[in-house]
This record gives structure tokens, sequence and C-alpha cells, in this order.
């Protein structure tokens, strides 16, 4: 199983890089005690995630726009993210929306690449005002895409990250973890053997189906 996960942060370190990295492991961490692969119980559910970091792309996706072509290190990002099971994409809010950059990014995807596929998304941003973005930003880019996007959505303010707090257990831990039974959940539901290179008939998820598989993983 692959996991694409796609951050825009542009400073390093980044914490948008930061919450990218605590949602793939509280994704495959669900996803692990669901199937049981932390006890041995079964096997073959193993995810394999692959981060792409916008800003070391920054140059490739402009020059993407002005020839039309995109080069070898633009084609390995996008095929990692359409070849993927699922998907966590996050970016820092300028301006009241996502970044230029990230939006870029998946202008250059073709419009069919994302469709049906699990998506989880996030933001970081200084000040929790901005947190209503990934509702009237980052959700109908992803609904205009055609994609599966959980219900939970992730913002992380700058306070979020002081104090010293647990993660996992202070109000920012509670909505990654959320999130991530929800992706992991559609992640665990989806059809085996969807992917194209891989069968030679497409298998389709009913809505109903989906819809079911929404619910926490226990």
């Amino acid at each position: 199983m692959k996991l694409a996960v796609v951050t825009a942060g542009l400073t390093q370190p980044s914490s948008t890089r930061l919450l990218a990295d605590r949602l793939a492991e509280a994704v495959t961490h669900r996803t692990a005690t669901a199937t049981g692969t932390e006890t041995g119980t079964r096997t073959g559910t193993e995810i394999e995630v692959r981060v792409i970091e916008l800003r070391d792309l920054a140059v490739d996706i402009a020059n993407n726009f002005v020839t039309g072509f995109p080069n070898g290190r633009l084609r390995e990002a996008i095929a990692a993210v359409t070849e993927a099971d699922g998907l966590i994409a996050v970016t820092p809010i300028f301006s009241g929306s996502y970044s230029g950059l990230f939006k870029s990014f998946f202008d250059v995807l073709d419009n069919t690449a994302l469709a049906g596929k699990p998506v989880l998304i996030a933001a970081t941003g200084g000040t929790a005002r901005h947190s209503l973005a990934l509702e009237h930003a980052l959700r109908p880019l992803f609904a205009y895409l055609r994609a599966v996007v959980v219900p939970t959505a992730v913002y992380a303010a700058s306070e979020d990250w002081g104090g010293g707090r647990d993660a996992f257990t202070d109000g920012l831990g509670e909505r990654i973890g959320r999130a991530a039974d929800e992706l992991a959940g559609l992640l665990l539901h989806r059809a085996p053997g969807a992917r194209r290179d891989e069968e030679d008939e497409e298998r389709v998820v009913p809505f109903e189906q989906q819809l079911a598989a929404l619910r926490p993983v226990e």
C-alpha cells in the first residue's frame, strides 16, 4: 500500500513538514494496528510512505508551465502521487488560502489523476483565524479534482507547537488522530488490487462502502 505526502513548506525546518510527518506516522500506525501487522497476525498491509517536498521542485514546476513538459524530477513526483493509494496534502496558509506553490503543483496534474483517491487535507498558519481556509479553499480544490476527502481537516497554528505538549494527547493530537483514523479506514476499505497497473479490471468501491469506511478504526 502506498501513501504519498505532499508538503509545501518553504522554510527548513518547516512546521508544515512537521505536521505532514505526524499525520503520516499516525496513518501508518493506525493502519498497522487495524490489520494486526504490529503483532504479526497479518501481513501484506504495510504502508510505503513517499514524501514530496514542493520547495525542492519549485523551479521544475515553473518550467513545466513555460515548456508544457515536466522534467524527470517532476515526473517522478507526479507518478508518486498518481500511483499512491492515498494522499496527505499539507500547505502553509498565505493571504487566507493555500500557497501558490501548492496550487501550482496540483495544476500540473492531469485533472483525472486524483479521481476516487482518498485524501487528507491539512494546513499550518500563524493564527487559528486562518483555519477556515481548509474548508473554503483546500476542500473545494480536491472536490473539483474528484478526490475523496476525509471529513476531518487538520489545521495547526503557531500555538499548537508550543508548551512541550504531547502531539497525540493535546487538541492538535486529537485532530491528527481523528483524521488519521478516517484516512486509514478509507485505505483499508478500498478494493484489493484497485490500482490499474496491478489488475486487468479495476474494481469500483460503492459510495455506501466509502461512507462506512470513514468510521474510526477500532
